[in-house]
């Protein structure tokens, strides 16, 4: 019951996501970010240095995670909470449900979390018999359309105003028919007010977390609307889903990543809200829950570590990759067809469901770097995405026609002196039959590039002919 998977049929899903007029419509807000960030990190002289901080910090961890988890446990034993590991995602669903009917849970709200929507949280409890209402704005508009994010921190980014509207007059059909909802001040109150009457009668809040702290057995997330507060004071239990690499060593560390974070992800100095939280409410304390428990999820991350893919594990799920990448701003988040969109959706998404399932992913990219150049912690996800790209070839998973291509490029290019003839012989007939226009409009070969644009004629020599006439190198 774990997220439903459609990565395999990612260039149909692309190929509908653009030419969906609506969703491209609404995908130029999110090209916002980009200057956000921009700005942020211009206004921070020492971001880069904390980028490296960050970056070290994130691999210190992950060399000793074993250590920090146990450190991280026995500190929420300490202050009255208790830890829960979960192999995968049919283990966490089962822990969280049973916390709950051990509770009397009927109603639980939720936090943003990614890794509950990677487990498939909400319908393993509606299923359970457990109402879940998601709590922040964009998930709570996604959960009445029966959709999935689009976008890890802003899940609603492909759906607009119009639609939002059309959803709540739809979903709230108690309030009145003639209330104006024309303004996104007016959406977000009748949110508000919808959602209220939800935070006081859950019995459970559910939320994710951005960083685990082992020094202190503190859970931290970041929001903008406040609504992660309500759903950890207000419930008689906090349950916090989380995955092992979200482990941070101290709280010093934790807010070395938390400048990277905001100004990566929505250009911020900081979120509007960092809330903290270390166990169950104590006597005299004024709110909290009697219960904390935290559910730490493997799933697959460490078979991660130690290998090419490790550096994965680094991420803090900013959306900074996704945001500037040119084919996630073309196609959107639904494209990728699983919980991870973007760059790190094409590295983490093979990673933990395989490469015969999440193979095509990789192949989603231009490689031109800027995921990287932006990354807050540094992953190198071209360099990951190509290693995909080579397990996919590797087991045959790629299209024939590009496998045997690829094999005949290797025929030559194993055999300079055969290649340099076949290159010039083939440089010179396609400059002489593109003499007319010089382009073509279609190639023998090369159907997936004039099916959607000209293929420009080659000059009459190729660039390595050229560079031998111009270095009086030997032929």
């Amino acid at each position: 019951m774990s997220a439903v998977a459609t990565t395999s049929k990612f260039k149909e899903n692309a190929h509908d996501a653009l030419t969906d007029a609506r969703l491209q419509g609404a995908l130029v807000h999110a090209r916002n970010f980009t200057v956000r960030r921009a700005a942020a990190a211009e206004r921070l002289p020492e971001f880069e240095a904390l980028r490296d901080n960050a970056r070290a910090v994130k691999d210190h961890t992950l060399a000793h995670l074993d250590l920090y988890l146990e450190a991280y446990e026995r500190k929420v034993v300490e202050s009255g909470g208790q830890v829960h590991y979960a192999q995968d995602a049919e283990e966490a669903r089962r822990i969280i449900i049973e916390l709950c009917r051990s509770l009397g849970a009927k109603s639980v709200t939720k936090g943003k979390s990614m890794v509950s929507e990677e487990i498939g949280l909400n319908q393993a409890l509606e299923a359970a018999g457990i109402e879940a209402v998601e709590t922040d704005l964009g998930e709570y508009i996604i959960q009445l359309r029966g959709e999935a994010p689009s976008h890890i921190i802003a899940p609603a980014i492909h759906v607009t105003k119009q639609d939002v509207e059309q959803d709540f007059r739809k979903a709230h059909r108690d309030l009145p028919a003639t209330r104006d909802l024309s303004e996104p001040e007016q959406l977000l109150a009748e949110a508000r007010s919808v959602l209220r009457a939800r935070f006081l009668a859950a019995d459970v809040g559910v939320t994710g977390a951005n960083f685990l702290v082992a020094e202190t057995g503190t859970s931290i997330i970041v929001t903008n609307e406040g609504n992660g507060d309500l759903t950890q004071i207000l419930p008689k239990a906090h349950i916090v889903i989380a995955s092992i690499e979200k482990i941070v060593p101290t709280l010093e560390d934790a807010a070395q990543l938390l400048r990277v974070l905001a100004r990566s992800a929505t250009g911020q100095d900081a979120s509007v809200y960092t809330t903290l939280s270390t166990g169950p409410r104590r006597p005299g304390d004024p709110d909290g829950p009697s219960a904390y428990h935290v559910v730490i999820l493997d799933n697959g991350r460490s078979s991660m570590l130690g290998g090419e893919f490790e550096d994965m594990l680094r991420c803090i799920r900013c959306g900074a990759c996704m945001n500037h990448c040119p084919v996630y701003q073309a196609i959107g988040g639904h494209a990728y067809g699983w919980v991870y969109p973007g760059p790190m959706g094409a590295v983490l998404t093979p990673s933990l469901i395989g490469v015969a399932e999440g193979g095509q992913l990789p192949n989603a990219s231009s490689f031109c770097g800027r995921c990287e150049e932006v990354c807050p912690v540094r992953i190198p996800l071209p360099k990951m995405m190509r290693h995909w790209r080579e397990r996919e070839f590797e087991r045959h998973l790629s299209p024939a026609p590009f496998r045997y291509g690829l094999g005949l490029w290797a025929f030559f290019a194993r055999r300079p002196t055969l290649y340099r003839f076949a290159t010039d012989l083939a440089a010179r007939a396609m400059h002489l039959a593109g003499r007319g226009k010089g382009r073509f409009s279609w190639a023998p070969l090369a159907g997936g590039w004039t099916q959607y644009r000209d293929l420009a004629a080659p000059e009459k020599t190729t660039f390595q002919s050229q560079w031998r006439a111009k270095s009086g190198a030997v032929k």
